[in-house]
């Protein structure tokens, strides 16, 4: 969870513990990337929590490099999986998902100390507040349509058609996920969380009957931030940030999408209590009968347990991002704020849970 600054804004000198050799990359690039053509300047991107953003900067064009965090620091198992990344955005272009443009992936770490991929950079606004406090009715109401739009052209992407079939195995995605998570922030605890071992002990016995009965490509981390839109018009560019996408639930992923009509304002970018009519941003029921008219599918199961599930996801993220503050590895300025906030949002997830109990 990156805070006010987008992985794609604002950049600062490459990190102590992220440089490496630019003439190596650069080397790279001349035999690897079309058309490219040095000098290379880098810059590190502020944003982005896990894998470090690099704006890589030469005469002609301007690229975008994700990497794995230096050697120096230590990975959870399956974490900064970059090569994951690389492959759903080239796989997603041509579809109704509009992803940024694929150069190259590099797994040989041997050429600067990391894996990593080289894309296009894309010009465009990531907006942060969900309130869109600078815009007309209109115009919010155009931009929540357009972001209903891709979370919906997404989960109804043709996954095997486009080459993903085995980017994720079928069926007991909630299942997998829940024991993933609850391992993950096993490794990652730091203080004793009730709220957190109340969700783990619960979410795996709740789970909708016909969980198994969807599959799809999912974002993992779908929200307007993770979104570059046309520097004037309601459109996006590119869907960012793909780390956490792999195949499972749509309703894993646009439950958590919906988490923000829940969420009061100032807090995870929530529009909880806004008067959303007088804004032009649809209330949560307009909104989940938009996506179930473009995707052709009603949504089934307890809306609470979407909900709760999505908390828990993501108190685990926030708690992996305390840990890596503790042990002085975090890779943003912000990254003690976004661990603190762990206990509250699992405290909120079990709010939900109990909803769906009753």
């Amino acid at each position: 969870m990156s805070s006010n600054v987008s992985q794609f804004e604002g950049t600062r000198p490459v990190a102590d513990q992220q440089r490496f050799d630019v003439d190596a990359l650069e080397a790279w690039m001349r035999t690897h990337v079309e058309g490219f053509a040095g000098p290379l300047t880098v810059e590190q991107f502020k944003g982005g929590q896990s894998n470090p953003t690099f704006k890589l900067l030469t005469p002609g064009q301007t690229y975008v490099m994700r990497a794995k965090p230096g050697p120096r620091e230590k990975l959870l198992p399956s974490a900064h999986a970059i090569e994951r990344e690389y492959r759903v955005m080239a796989a997603l272009a041509g579809t109704d998902v509009p992803v940024a443009r694929m150069f190259a992936l590099c797994e040989d770490e041997s050429v600067i100390g990391r894996a990593f991929y080289i894309m296009e950079f894309v010009a465009g606004r990531v907006l942060w507040d969900q309130s869109l406090p600078d815009m007309s009715r209109a115009e919010r109401a155009a931009i929540y349509d357009e972001m209903n739009r891709v979370i919906a052209a997404l989960h109804s992407a043709d996954y095997r058609a486009i080459g993903l079939a085995d980017y994720g195995k079928p069926g007991n995605y909630f299942q997998r996920q829940i024991e993933r998570w609850t391992k993950q922030y096993k490794l990652s605890e730091t203080e004793s969380i009730p709220a957190m071992d109340n969700l783990m002990a619960w979410l795996p016995s709740h789970i909708p009957a016909d969980a198994d009965a969807l599959t799809s490509i999912v974002h993992g981390d779908y929200r307007l931030d993770n979104l570059m839109f046309h520097p004037t018009e309601p459109r996006v560019l590119a869907v960012l940030d793909w780390e956490l996408s792999t195949l499972g639930h749509p309703m894993a992923d646009f439950g958590y999408h919906c988490m923000s009509w829940h969420i009061a304002p100032g807090q995870f970018r929530g529009i909880a209590g806004l008067d959303h009519a007088g804004l032009g941003i649809p209330d949560e029921a307009t909104y989940r009968r938009l996506y179930e008219q473009r995707t052709g599918r009603p949504i089934t199961g307890d809306w609470n347990f979407y909900l709760a599930f999505s908390m828990f996801r993501i108190a685990g993220i926030l708690q992996g991002i305390m840990k890596r503050v503790v042990d002085g590895t975090a890779s943003s300025a912000q990254a003690t704020d976004a661990g603190k906030r762990a206990r509250p949002m699992a405290e909120m997830g079990w709010v939900y849970a109990q909803k769906a109990q009753q």
